[in-house]
């Protein structure tokens, strides 16, 4: 990459727990052309899987997935927070440092055997990747890989999904 990322991720200490910094990508995305190269790397990437359908966990997953899927000429789907989806959904659970959650997608949002790639800005403790990961298997698509603009290493989250190919742009 021409610019050095680094640059544009802001750090929030003790977030999300104490010794962990937290990295936000918000100062990335007011650069355009930076945002840009960053979403062009995982183009590139899920060009290399031969992706036919982008899903990314609530909103997160729509900052990165959305321009990757324009740029491909592919549809984005999001997994959801229940209600937040009309109609008949599957749902896939996940924990939290307070118990847990779930994530919910359209019955019909992925077809069997499309090929999908997960998106998200943040790799951390891998909750939401593992259960948007589950939601799309149920519905029997294929999950090719999963990309991120920032990973926390320190969160561990690579561990709940490390049997899938995995880009981080950029690691702490």
């Amino acid at each position: 990459m021409a610019l050095d990322l680094h640059d544009y991720i802001a750090s929030y200490e003790d977030f999300p727990e104490p010794g962990v910094l937290f990295r936000d990508i918000s100062p990335l995305m007011e650069d355009g052309q930076a945002y840009h190269q960053a979403t062009d790397e995982i183009v590139k990437y899920a060009k290399e899987k031969k992706v036919d359908l982008i899903v990314g966990p609530e909103a997160r997953g729509f900052i990165v997935g959305c321009p990757v899927a324009y740029d491909l000429g592919i549809g984005f789907v999001p997994a959801r927070k229940k209600g937040k989806l009309p109609g008949k959904t599957v749902s896939a659970s996940y924990g939290l440092e307070y118990g847990k959650s779930s994530l919910y997608l359209h019955s019909d949002a992925v077809k069997p055997g499309q090929r999908v790639l997960i998106t998200d800005d943040l790799l951390a403790t891998g909750g939401t990747i593992e259960a948007t990961i589950k939601l799309v298997e149920q519905l029997g698509g294929i999950v090719v890989g999963a990309a991120f603009i920032v990973e926390i290493e320190a969160l561990k989250g690579r561990e709940k999904i490390r049997d899938y190919d995995i880009l981080s742009l950029l690691k702490y």
